[in-house]
């Protein structure tokens, strides 16, 4: 049997205006024939119930989505399977997910049956501790990153000041004209769906643009301030307006910020390439509005930039090592858990979930 594709993503990041969700965006209700919102402390088994979900359908022929965890990109945060209308949320802090259709669409499995009590009043304390000291840290974290992002926005408003955004205008109507040269504004708009392509993690800055960019890549360079958000959010208004549907991915750093933009009917990606994403796949038009900077205009500013660049670099590391000390003290949560758990009982509430999954599938 042919496997299936496989996607990643993030659906939260970690941000200058803290933890950010685009929670409602993984599968839409409407769309939905089942969303399983699963439950549990840290170490029951969550990720590993939802990576095994995802794989056993990969296998069987079926494309993936796998949700990243912003806070530890190599765990699961959900997976949606498209086609089958099926998805898995953690619906854990920091992004409390609860049924919005209980029973007639999701529902919540809740890996906390599987626990010994008695075993985790025993810790009782040590988890209130270091629960307290998580949330202390993620905190702290966001402040850091609040603080880079204001020093990006300083920098982005003296490039403002020397870009000429006339030409910028020019340039995304040449793109609008070229992409959707034979595409009429529709009757009805087409649908957005938010999330993230990367994330700040405790391992720095990680993203999975690979497999998110498909088809056709244009990649637009600019540094701070030059526009090249207003220039996606253009492209994506008139791809909206045609009827055409769009996955738009934002800024880690300032979640209002679009950095991507995949118009999958379309057959085209548009990608912002700067130092903190590098296009690994084959481009095929650039943009730089780089090109629109008045230079001179900037040089009485140039000990300012680099002084900010220097200081963003600084924040924005500080924010993430705070990121990797909360991730250290939750990966020692879980020796409070794991060993009162009865992976035997997850793993029948595994297969008895998967035959259901697989009973949803034989009536597509």
């Amino acid at each position: 049997m042919e496997k299936g594709r496989i996607r990643h993503m993030f659906p939260g990041g970690n941000t200058s205006k803290g933890f950010y969700s685009f929670y409602n965006y993984i599968l839409l209700q409407e769309e939905a024939r089942r969303i399983f919102v699963i439950k549990g402390g840290p170490g029951v088994g969550k990720s590993t119930f939802m990576r095994k979900t995802a794989l056993e359908l990969f296998d069987r022929g079926y494309d993936v989505e796998f949700m990243h965890c912003s806070s530890d990109y190599e765990s699961l945060d959900g997976i949606v399977v498209p086609k089958l209308g099926i998805s898995m949320i953690d619906g854990t802090a920091p992004h409390i997910v609860d049924p919005k259709n209980p029973g007639a669409v999701d529902e919540i499995i809740h890996l906390g049956d599987f626990w010994k009590e008695e075993g985790m009043r025993a810790d009782r304390e040590a988890i209130l501790k270091d629960n307290k000291e998580v949330g202390r840290l993620f905190a702290r974290a966001y402040r850091y990153i609040n603080a880079a992002s204001s020093i990006y926005e300083d920098t982005a408003v003296i490039n403002g000041w020397a870009m000429d955004f006339a030409q910028l205008n020019a340039a995304a109507a040449r793109l609008i004209d070229d992409f959707f040269v034979s595409d009429a504004i529709a009757e009805k708009e087409g649908n957005e769906r938010k999330l993230f392509a990367s994330a700040l993690t405790p391992k720095g800055m990680q993203n999975f643009l690979d497999t998110i960019l498909t088809g056709k890549i244009c990649a637009v360079m600019g540094g701070a301030g030059t526009g090249t958000d207003r220039l996606l959010e253009k492209i994506k208004t008139a791809a909206i307006e045609r009827g055409f549907y769009t996955e738009a991915y934002y800024c880690p750093l300032n979640p209002a910020k679009l950095e991507h933009l995949v118009i999958p009917d379309k057959g085209i990606a548009f990608t912002t390439e700067n130092k903190y994403h590098k296009i690994e796949k084959e481009v095929s038009k650039r943009i730089d509005l780089n090109s629109y900077l008045d230079i001179t205009a900037l040089q009485s500013y140039s000990a300012a930039l680099e002084y900010n660049e220097k200081t963003f670099e600084a924040l924005l590391q500080k924010g993430i090592d705070t990121i990797a000390q909360a991730k250290a003290i939750h990966d020692h949560m879980e020796t409070y858990y794991i060993p009162n758990m009865d992976f035997d009982a997850v793993q029948r509430c595994w297969e008895s979930t998967m035959a259901r999954i697989l009973e949803y599938a034989r009536e597509v």
